[in-house]
């Protein structure tokens, strides 16, 4: 039998658990919703974390380069380097099949799905994992939730903080204790779905900025998908919303952390509904959408001190399905 750590064993490997990972790391022009991906690395892990290959790219963005004193990629450096669909395929056959794990996951998958948007095609993946999340499964003693203090935990050396291909490296060796953890304490994995960015369209091509101007701001016109004031909800708030009833137009949704469905996208379903987007939550809040309700950020905190209504994003899309209508 072979032995994975202590005291976890293949016998004992909780048999839900995925089959594969692909840990990966993205570099951007910056955090917006029309930055581009500069280089990428995929670490594939079997089914117990072990490293079976790893690749690295870097991708030429078609624009500044961004935050060149994170990264270190700079305009003439990304010159040659691969447009991202003619890097498209093989990144896809890194990620086939397994699931996305990523420090932050959320946003790295986001970039991920919007560069496959842009191509025209979409990523192969189904779920995927976010290790900051696991850690906090796992409670465990770091000071934050740092990839640096992740690695520090768990004896990590870190070579190249923000190089893509470091970063993964980094990353792979502290999952893999951290899913034998898990595996010998059988824990629930914190797994969310991974939906294609099918209701993004294109943009026009933006001006490539050379390194010299510095780095130009990611919210401008004409962006990847421009940013709009939404109008003020038309109907008034009816109050909470109440457990075994359906929503009604007027109630004020605030949502926190990673969701499956892109943030933006679920908000605009949430103001089509004729709900109102809160970005803060109040004593008004009527519904608080939160995947992780155990977390401490000042909304979940706020709205357990209010109680205010908590429900999962899949709790949440099923309401969405049948809002009642405002009151007359």
């Amino acid at each position: 039998m072979t032995v994975l750590d202590d005291r976890t064993t293949a016998a004992t490997w909780p048999a839900a658990y995925p089959q594969g990972y692909a840990v990966v790391d993205v570099e951007t022009t910056g955090l917006a919703r029309d930055d581009r991906i500069v280089s990428a690395a995929v670490y594939r892990l079997d089914a117990q974390g072990n490293v079976e290959d790893h690749w690295y790219t870097l991708v030429n963005p078609e624009r500044d380069p961004g935050p060149v004193w994170i990264h270190g990629l700079t305009t003439d450096v990304l010159e040659g380097a691969p447009l991202f669909p003619e890097i498209a395929a093989e990144f896809a056959a890194r990620l086939d099949g397994r699931v996305l794990v990523a420090h932050n996951a959320m946003f790295d998958w986001q970039m991920i799905a919007r560069e496959y948007a842009r191509a025209e095609s979409a990523a192969p993946v189904r779920q995927r994992l976010c290790t900051i999340a696991l850690a906090k499964e796992l409670s465990l003693p770091l000071p934050n939730h740092k990839l640096e203090s992740l690695a520090a935990h768990f004896g990590v050396v870190q070579q190249r903080a923000h190089n893509a291909l470091d970063d993964a490296r980094v990353l792979a060796e502290a999952f893999r204790p951290s899913l034998h953890a898990a595996a010998e304490r059988n824990v629930r994995l914190p797994l969310l779905e991974c939906r294609p960015l099918t209701e993004w369209a294109a943009s026009p091509a933006q001006p490539r900025i050379g390194h010299q101007a510095g780095y130009a701001s990611s919210y401008r016109a004409g962006s990847w998908r421009p940013s709009r004031k939404r109008p003020p909800c038309p109907y008034p708030n009816p109050g909470r919303y109440e457990t075994d009833k359906p929503l009604k137009q007027g109630m004020r949704v605030a949502f926190s952390g990673d969701t499956s469905v892109d943030r933006e996208l679920l908000e605009d379903r949430t103001v089509e509904a004729g709900l109102h987007v809160a970005g803060s939550v109040s004593r008004l809040t009527s519904l608080l959408v939160t995947n992780d309700p155990d977390s401490a950020t000042s909304k979940t905190v706020k709205a357990k001190s209010f109680g205010t209504p908590i429900v999962d994003e899949a709790a949440y899309t099923q309401l969405l399905r049948d809002v009642a209508p405002a009151d007359g």
